[in-house]
């Protein structure tokens, strides 16, 4: 798509519920053109810098064990994008699929308007989850639906989607995570044929989608009661003696199991993020 077709794309996402700041400037961007006509965005060395607030919330989050990868996976992105020369010369030896696209674009666009705003709600999901987890540490005693309304205020993040953010916390107070909001569940839940949709589509063509793919493996993890982590604390375990809990025993007791029948009984004490 050429920069004024994308442009046409974010004026008509402007205009329903992916209305905000960083879409509206977006849709501008694209249709502006250098002084010979064509697109400015074609003319910027793709190198992204960064002012460090990004790096401060993921340092924030690994301190607190919150899983905040969406964010930390924007932070990596710019990294990424600013190892130009390194790419460059990456791009002459390493070669991947060439994209191609057969499919109906209409629908496609659809599908990509759901799956931003199904990563939106995983953003603003985990974003909360560090913003609650900094309040029971500090013993803040902070107003959710209200954070909300101050970034609607006036922020390169404030947008309509806010408004429903506070909705969900003005009904549950103490709502345990965005994602289990009425509103915010069934909207992610019709959303995610088409997310995933758009992540295949991306990851078959060879197209880099960090951000979209990290949002919808957070969202398959959070929403499964058993992941394979139990075969990590096992791992642990045998290597270095970190112990682990079991499913038939009550929470915070913790085992060892000498797996080779040549170790000791002495046992790493357990750490848990």
């Amino acid at each position: 798509m050429s920069a004024d077709d994308m442009h046409e794309v974010f004026k008509d996402w402007n205009n329903g519920e992916l209305d905000s700041y960083l879409i509206e400037i977006t849709r501008d961007i694209l249709a502006f053109k250098d002084e010979d006509g064509q697109p400015m965005v074609d003319k910027i060395l793709d190198t992204a810098g960064q002012k460090g607030t990004g790096k401060w919330t993921s340092v924030s989050a690994l301190d607190a064990g919150i899983p905040l990868t969406l964010i930390s996976e924007a932070v990596w992105a710019r990294c990424l994008s600013a190892m130009k020369a390194e790419r460059v010369e990456a791009s002459k030896v390493l070669r991947g699929p060439t994209p191609t696209f057969a499919g109906d674009r209409k629908a496609f666009l659809n599908d990509l308007a759901h799956a931003l705003y199904a990563s939106k709600i995983v953003s603003y999901a985990q974003g909360y989850e560090l913003m609650k987890s900094a309040a029971r540490e500090y013993k803040w005693n902070l107003n959710y639906g209200g954070i909300a309304l101050l970034w609607r205020g006036g922020c390169i993040i404030r947008s309509a989607f806010l408004g429903r953010i506070k909705e969900a916390y003005d009904a549950q107070p103490n709502l345990t995570n965005l994602l289990l909001a009425p509103f915010f569940k069934e909207r992610i839940e019709s959303a995610q044929a088409a997310w995933r949709r758009v992540v295949a589509t991306a990851i078959s063509n060879g197209i880099w989608i960090p951000a979209h793919a990290t949002a919808l493996n957070y969202f398959d993890g959070f929403r499964n009661g058993r992941l394979p982590a139990n075969l990590l604390q096992a791992q642990r375990d045998y290597f270095g003696a970190h112990m682990y809990e079991r499913l038939d025993r009550p929470r915070g007791e913790f085992f060892h199991t000498n797996w080779t029948g040549r170790g000791g009984k002495t046992a790493s004490s357990a750490y848990v993020a």
